[in-house]
């Protein structure tokens, strides 16, 4: 669906909500020590133990404690109430994927959210609770794999504010940038989304609108607009009884699964086997002075405050590795120089070895010496990207040890002059008007410095020379 196409869902209105779930980042599941991978392609059934499989006898242990710190610091973003003393549930139904017969769960009647009352970008989040994932179950082969079973999820709910889908992708962005931020909330499992969705009474109306309809399990914020769009028109023609669907991507519509359930047919008990999560005030006090300036803090930061132009601000405020970077550097530097040299060449460096900043060795303090030997002119621009190219997987401190720039125009013409002699060709083509000939001259002088040249007074030479 293009931009024209979704300027339009604002057309027909309607009372949506969001259930999104969020896999959190931990080394391991949230009842077990199994490896919490979440790696795609893995091999099928090898994280796995009687816990997390649900053999007869086996016994969960205590929560992940990493797994309760991550929830608390989303609530707390949220704009949440923290409460401080949540029992666990079991919540029963009859799928494949859930070995037990129930999934472990701080929702659900008589349930205390680790989170509520919230707020977040205007739209009232209603709770934010803890649960465990189920595994992963294809019905076409009938196989199980419980690799996923037991990782450490958290479900956000929103109340039903947003009116059409360009409202709720354009929070779902923001949201998922704001989560980015915690580092809490692994990006590469994606989200989960179900859509409660609704029309409106028309104004003046006593019609009560339709019933809520839930569309499950929906997995990028593209679909999720065009399955609200569809739904909302579907509403508007068809009416609609409270009923669960699913959103067919192909044929891009919902489709019927089944009769919406109610609580009770989840037949939730207070689970005997696990204490209650107890926290007290200091933890979450604690959890809230871990939480970092938010996107929207970074962005205004770098424009208002270090005078960044909007472009650029935005393209560093994006990662919060990247901002936290560049505000380390630019304690040192001018944030004229850094600005190119970490939105240009350090993103060009990162996507080159096709990592992410964490995942290398790269000192600020490397960096910043780098910075400062191209300021001061004791090497060149070219000279200091080759540097910085071949920092991975780990930076060291620069050096001018046989890498200083060349400025001295004798010695430069030497370099000239052999150039010249070995490429009569190109010296001929410049002569009959071809400029890509110079710029290829210009290379081999450069080639020829190892990228020490200065390059404006090459240039200035070269041509002079040519003349």
């Amino acid at each position: 669906m293009n931009e024209k196409e979704l300027s339009g869902m604002n057309g027909l209105g309607g009372m949506i909500g969001l259930e999104m779930h969020c896999y959190l980042t931990t080394k391991e599941k949230l009842f077990c020590e199994c490896i919490a991978s979440r790696e795609k392609g893995l091999r099928g059934n090898v994280n796995i133990c009687p816990i997390c499989c649900g053999m007869p006898g086996a016994k969960p242990m205590l929560p992940n404690g990493n797994a309760v710190e991550k929830a608390v610091m989303i609530a707390l973003m949220l704009g949440c109430k923290v409460n401080l003393s949540m029992p666990w549930q079991r919540k029963h139904y009859n799928w494949p994927d859930l070995p037990k017969g129930y999934q472990n769960t701080l929702s659900g009647p008589g349930a205390i959210p680790v989170g509520e009352k919230g707020n977040f970008l205007g739209i009232g989040i209603t709770e934010m609770h803890l649960e465990e994932d189920p595994a992963s179950w294809n019905p076409d082969s009938g196989e199980v794999d419980y690799n996923r079973s037991g990782l450490p999820l958290v479900e956000i709910v929103t109340e039903p504010e947003f009116k059409n889908a360009e409202e709720v992708m354009g929070w779902l962005n923001e949201l998922t940038h704001a989560l980015a931020y915690l580092k809490a909330v692994d990006s590469n499992a994606g989200i989960k989304v179900d859509v409660n969705v609704s029309l409106q009474p028309l104004p003046g109306s006593r019609s009560p609108g339709t019933q809520r309809v839930e569309i499950k399990n929906i997995s990028s914020i593209e679909n999720i607009g065009k399955a609200i769009y569809y739904e909302l028109e579907r509403q508007s023609k068809e009416g609609s009884k409270r009923e669960t669907r699913r959103y067919d991507e192909a044929k891009n519509k919902t489709i019927l699964m089944r009769s919406k359930e109610n609580a009770e047919d989840y037949r939730f008990i207070r689970d005997p086997d696990l204490e209650d999560i107890n926290l007290n005030n200091g933890f979450v006090a604690e959890m809230g002075n871990r939480l970092p300036e938010m996107p929207k803090v970074k962005l205004e930061k770098l424009i208002k405050k270090h005078k960044i132009d909007k472009s650029s601000a935005e393209i560093l405020s994006k990662n919060i590795d990247i901002v936290e970077f560049f505000e380390k550097v630019i304690e040192k530097v001018e944030a004229k120089l850094a600005v190119p040299w970490v939105t240009v060449e350090l993103m060009r460096f990162l996507n080159y070895n096709k990592k992410l900043l964490h995942e290398v060795d790269l000192k600020v303090e490397h960096f910043v010496e780098l910075l400062k030997l191209i300021e001061e002119g004791k090497i060149t621009p070219l000279k200091g990207k080759e540097i910085l190219k071949s920092w991975h997987p780990k930076s060291s401190m620069p050096s001018v040890a046989g890498e200083g720039k060349i400025s001295d125009e004798k010695e430069l013409m030497k370099v000239i002059e052999k150039v010249i002699s070995e490429n009569r060709k190109a010296v001929e083509d410049y002569g009959k008007g071809e400029m890509n000939s110079f710029n290829f001259l210009l290379g081999a002088i450069m080639k020829a410095t190892n990228k020490r040249a200065d390059f404006a007074i090459a240039r200035k030479l070269l041509e002079k020379r040519l003349k």
